[in-house]
């Protein structure tokens, strides 16, 4: 920048000389010099037109105004009788911008950042420009810890007044944090406070997390943890006094040192509640858990007040301004809050703006809001709103902002702002084995086709022993009021003898239709039909729990059965829940117009109860029954199974209950019962990264014949856990090891599932 101040008062000072002339009507302008500027962009920018009188104040200000575009690198101007002649030499346009070395920053957003500092392919070169571009690109890398970052750049003449920069990037290592200290904490160890930062020294998961390399926005991110910290614990007059950090000789190292002040103990004397209170004076005092004789809490101190203003956000008051005052009082070590209550004009919603769904529809959205547009703000119905499109299942985040409206004061816009996540999964397999020959299957699961909402399955299995088919087709949305309607049509082959598990086939088919009527905001029941045929083929070496159900039924049974349902969903997310309650009940009965006749009742109940921000307790219980009426026999295929994930982890899959004395197979059983207490956390390292959740678990389960629960017969296991919503899809892995495993029973300690994203 300099250098070309300097060179624009050197062309000045020449033109001064140069034009050392007696004032003159212009008649004409002529422009010498220009390559690609067009003359009219010059005659544009000159103060000087055809007509007018031309003085060497005139002039002066004609050669500022044409360096001042940064178009050229120097401008001269001369007389000619009555004509004005404008010398121009232009900067070289920039050709090509090529950028090497980078492997911490993706092209497109190196580029995109330079290109905000004036830098890019097709703009005025400026050498000024160039190092500022220069300067920008080496503060990126420090923000992420590379201090021995060196740029190198490399201008090329071209043809035709062009140039071609080369900018050469050797990144260096990051650096890292050799060791955290601090200077002034007396209540707390340094092990305390460590705990309370994400900015780590070097550990086993350092390299994926990068918690041990320094930046300023961590570092401010963890001093707001220390100061809560200390705040939540009564510190009222803690403050972080100074900050330092020290970077090795060879750039590889750094040494943070944070000095703080602690201060003393507070305790909360008084506290009152006043301003405009709308005459609700009791109910918002009684929303402040601030209490006299407490332990200041700054957490208790913020939830106060966010309690008010929520309040008032229910009521339409959408910018109410809750400030607390406190009065200090140093000798006794006791504070006095005074909460002054500003509701502030009440608001109502003009537009709400749907963004970040490149998938899914509008309408898929706005369906869940239960707050609309060009009605009184409501803070409950906006929190509801989110949880209700947290639940769909289709994104990993979901924001609700409001914002005001320029010259209107009471009205608002809101922005529901998603994230989306796939919400599909897709498989196919080939396989070859000695009992199966070729195997060819196939499944395609879309919990929102197309962006609509509606779930489309389908999966295709192919073998010498197993063939199958399933279709479903799920409609959340039939009708404008919520009720849904569903469709299944299935059909399953079984060949046992393939495998010597006795000599006979199994075919079932089935087709059904469901719908769901919601009567709550969290509760909806569902209703529906199946027509179910099912053919076994006996050989003569056919298992005798077979030729019971052949006596029974015949070779070939069919029932029609109703299915009755209810669901609550009180989750505040379907992705990563932390609270709430997610509840299916379900009873099937067969009608009596066909042969078979049985009835089995299912409840499943999920329970999130958080215990902080990034902790949370997941209880799970499962019942359920069958039982055969009217004389006949309970169908074989309609037993329970227990084991594996999703029941009882670090036992296989479906192996628990008992087996058949024959073939060793497992049978099922009409009762099941699996119970799950999980504890969820981040997985260290990760932050608040929602897409590792870790847990430790406690199974126990087991499914009966027939008769009663035995809860002397259950199964136990303990293991740990991860979720990841990986880029390939959702992944479930755990390591379970069986309590009281019996001679029996079948142990498998590592189990996973994993499904293919789109």
């Amino acid at each position: 920048m300099l250098s070309s101040a300097a060179a624009s008062l050197a062309a000045l000072l020449f033109s001064h000389a140069a034009l050392a002339f007696d004032p003159f009507v212009v008649r004409d302008i002529r422009i010498d010099g220009v390559q690609r500027t067009e003359p009219g962009t010059v005659f544009g920018y000159l103060p000087v037109k055809v007509g007018e009188m031309l003085t060497e104040d005139k002039a002066a200000a004609a050669v500022r105004a044409l360096f001042a575009t940064g178009f050229f690198k120097d401008v001269r101007l001369e007389v000619e009788g009555d004509v004005l002649v404008v010398y121009l030499e232009e900067r070289p346009a920039i050709a090509s911008l090529v950028i090497t070395g980078t492997k911490e920053f993706d092209q497109e957003t190196i580029k995109r950042a330079l290109r905000d500092q004036g830098l890019a392919e097709s703009r005025i070169f400026d050498r000024s420009v160039l190092e500022r571009a220069e300067q920008e690109l080496k503060r990126q890398y420090l923000s992420r810890g590379k201090y021995a970052t060196r740029v190198t750049s490399t201008v090329t003449p071209l043809e035709r007044n062009r140039v071609g920069i080369t900018l050469a990037v050797e990144e260096g290592e990051s650096a890292k944090i050799d060791s955290i200290r601090f200077v002034g904490n007396k209540a707390f160890t340094e092990k305390q406070l460590l705990d309370q930062m994400r900015l780590t020294t070097p550990n086993w998961l350092s390299w994926y997390t990068k918690t041990d390399q320094y930046s300023r926005e961590k570092l401010s991110g963890d001093l707001e943890a220390l100061r809560s910290f200390y705040l939540n614990r009564g510190y009222l007059e803690f403050s972080v006094d100074s900050t330092q950090v020290s970077i090795s000789p060879d750039k590889e190292d750094v040494t943070l040192t944070v000095a703080l002040t602690e201060g003393g103990v507070y305790r909360v004397r008084d506290v009152q509640v006043r301003g405009q209170l709308l005459g609700r004076d009791q109910e918002f005092t009684s929303l402040v858990s601030l209490a006299p004789g407490q332990t200041f809490s700054g957490q208790k101190l913020a939830d106060s007040q966010k309690a008010i203003t929520d309040r008032l956000g229910t009521l339409g008051y959408a910018f109410a301004n809750v400030n607390a005052v406190p009065r200090i009082d140093r000798d006794k070590r006791e504070v006095d809050f005074e909460f002054l209550v500003d509701p502030g004009r009440r608001v109502y919603v003009r537009r709400i703006n749907v963004s970040g769904n490149a998938r899914t529809r509008d309408e898929v959205v706005r369906r869940e809001m239960r707050q609309f547009e060009d009605a009184w703000y409501d803070a409950e119905k906006i929190r509801l709103s989110r949880e209700r499109i947290g639940r769909l299942g289709y994104f990993t985040n979901v924001r609700v902002e409001s914002r005001p409206v320029a010259d209107a004061p009471d009205q608002v816009d809101l922005d529901v702002i998603v994230d989306e996540q796939p919400t599909g999964a897709i498989t196919f397999g080939v396989g070859v084995s000695s009992a199966e020959s070729l195997i060819l299957s196939a499944s395609l699961n879309q919990q929102n086709f197309l962006g609509t909402g509606k779930a489309f399955g389908l999966s295709v299995n192919t073998s010498k022993i197993n063939r199958s088919f399933a279709l479903s087709y799920a409609d959340p949305y039939y009708t404008p009021e919520g009720i849904s309607r569903a469709f299944d049509l299935y059909s399953r082959n079984f060949n046992a003898a393939e495998l010597d598990l006795g000599d006979y086939k199994w075919r079932s088919s089935g087709v059904g239709i469901r719908y769901g009527i919601p009567y709550t905001e969290f509760d909806r029941i569902s209703m529906g039909l199946t027509y179910e045929t099912n053919t076994l083929k006996l050989g003569g070496n056919a298992p005798q729990r077979f030729k019971d159900y052949v006596a029974d039924f015949g070779e070939d049974s069919s029932a029609l059965l109703a299915v009755l349902g209810w669901q609550r969903d009180s989750r505040d997310s379907a992705f990563a829940p932390t609270k709430g309650r997610f509840q299916t009940a379900t009873l099937e009965v067969t009608l009596p117009a066909l042969d078979m006749r049985y009835a089995r009742a299912l409840y499943n109940h999920q329970w999130y109860l958080p215990l902080s921000k990034d902790y949370t307790l997941a209880l799970n219980g499962d019942i359920a029954f069958g039982r055969a009426f009217g004389g006949k026999e309970y169908p074989l295929f309609k037993n329970f199974y227990a084991g594996g994930i999703g029941s009882v982890r670090g036992f296989a899959q479906s192996s628990l209950g008992p087996r058949d004395a024959i073939d060793d197979v497992p049978l099922g059983g009409q009762t099941r019962v699996v119970g799950s207490a999980e504890f969820i956390f981040p997985l260290p390292g990760t932050g608040n990264d929602r897409s590792f959740r870790s847990f430790v678990f406690l199974d126990a389960g087991n499914v009966f014949p027939t008769g009663g629960i035995d809860l002397g017969d259950l199964r136990y296991s303990v293991g740990i856990g991860l979720n990841w919503a990986s880029p390939v899809g959702p992944m479930k892995l755990s390591f379970g090891f069986p309590l009281n495993k019996k001679d029996e029973d079948r142990s498998q300690r590592i189990q996973f599932q994993l499904g293919t994203g789109f």
